[in-house]
């Protein structure tokens, strides 16, 4: 019986061409409706996930309430230090980066954010934030779903060691591959005495050349060609790639560099997802959660500015996001435990600066915790709808209005 190309890949895969994920990377940018085409997207999004549970209330700060004192006694910050972005609100002192980009238009805060009935524990919370869904044991993200409706747009999760892919990404209609790194695109081979001969192997099946008949054979020689193409491309772009900007030496910056590398590149490539850890400061809070703040803010604003120098400003949306908030009150750890409602960001040229919502009340706080008064999947569906141009109630399972974090 012979073998279809579908059948081909299930049983093979891109390891046994000695090949990564720009297989992947080439057929999907191939596919994807050129911007030029009428209703076509080239919007990019680039999604944060905060984890652990960030501190809202020292995150967008309201300085003026005189209960935030009285709540932090040693975790609250100083009014002289606090980025104000009102005469009432401000940002933690470690986010300057932001506070910037507020005055130059460019960073939306939605306040108070958060979903009915919350959970408090971070495994349910994040499947819920995740899958934008409160069934039990999900098995499909909202991103995974929004790519449904993307044909041939490329995504891509940019791990950290040992990080496993995010639910949140699951239900793509192709893997979404994880990645660390621009090395992670070089030929593999099986290594051993014969690695070289391997190599050499691999590279000669992928140069074209003879009389092209239609079939199995020209199909693996055109998909390991177009594969080794783009492998080669993409470590041109990790080995000339001159940022415009000054990336942090951080973790997360370096991961915002490799996004940057990639759409710069021009693969396609529409949707991102990266981590940031330790969001968990039930004790010792202040040193560890400014420290978080300042990473935050100097890498996302590192990579903005470096994208908006190469004429990419009005195509990026940057989200952040946490599985929940943190207490409105310090314990006596000095440190807060899990909460509800907190911020998002959304930082990009389009974005409506400012401030979305009101402040959690400081008056009322059930069980110690700061009450939603924006549910996240509003959030969703704008980016859904007004961004990525993908229907938002069939990905959200139900209608939700959109909150205005954009521009008219």
């Amino acid at each position: 019986m012979s073998q279809t190309r579908r059948d081909f890949l299930k049983s093979t895969g891109l390891v046994a061409l000695g090949l990564n994920a720009p297989l992947f990377v080439s057929r999907t940018a191939a596919l994807a409706a050129p911007a030029h085409k009428p209703g076509a997207r080239d919007t990019i999004l680039v999604v944060v996930e905060l984890n652990g549970g960030n501190d809202g209330l020292n995150t967008v700060i309201p300085f003026k309430n005189p209960l935030y004192a009285k709540y932090r006694p040693t975790l609250q910050q100083s009014t002289s230090q606090i980025k104000k972005l009102t005469d009432e609100i401000g940002l933690h002192p470690q986010l300057t980066d932001f506070a910037d980009l507020h005055q130059e238009g460019h960073l939306c805060v939605v306040q108070g954010v958060g979903y009915p009935n919350p959970d408090q524990s971070h495994f349910r919370s994040m499947d819920i934030w995740q899958s934008a869904s409160k069934v039990d044991n999900p098995t499909e993200g909202w991103i995974g779903k929004a790519l449904r409706q993307i044909p041939g747009a490329p995504s891509f999760h940019l791990k950290n060691s040992g990080e496993r892919a995010p639910l949140a990404l699951d239900g793509a209609p192709a893997r979404v591959p994880s990645i660390a790194s621009l090395q992670d695109f070089q030929l593999q081979v099986a290594g051993g005495t014969d690695a070289k001969a391997q190599r050499e192997v691999i590279e000669g099946s992928a140069k074209p050349g003879g009389t092209r008949k239609p079939g199995l054979l020209d199909f693996v020689q055109r998909t390991a060609s177009n594969t080794y193409a783009s492998s080669r491309r993409l470590q041109e772009i990790g080995k000339n790639y001159q940022p415009k900007a000054t990336y942090p030496q951080t973790q997360l910056a370096n991961k915002l560099k490799l996004a940057a590398q990639l759409i710069d590149g021009n693969f396609g490539a529409r949707i991102f997802y990266v981590s940031l850890g330790g969001f968990d400061t039930h004790a010792q809070q202040a040193g560890a959660h400014a420290n978080l703040m300042q990473q935050l803010s100097g890498a996302v604003a590192a990579f903005f500015k470096d994208l908006s120098a190469r004429g990419h400003k009005d195509r990026l949306l940057v989200m952040t996001f946490s599985e929940f908030g943190r207490r409105a009150k310090e314990n006596g750890s000095k440190g807060t435990d899990h909460g509800s409602a907190a911020p998002m960001f959304l930082i990009g040229g389009k974005v409506k600066p400012g401030l979305v919502g009101a402040h959690p009340s400081l008056e009322k706080i059930p069980m110690g915790n700061l009450e939603h008064h924006t549910d996240f999947r509003q959030v969703y569906a704008a980016v859904l709808d007004q961004w990525l141009g993908v229907s938002s109630k069939d990905v959200l399972g139900g209608a939700f209005k959109p909150v205005g974090v954009f521009r008219s």
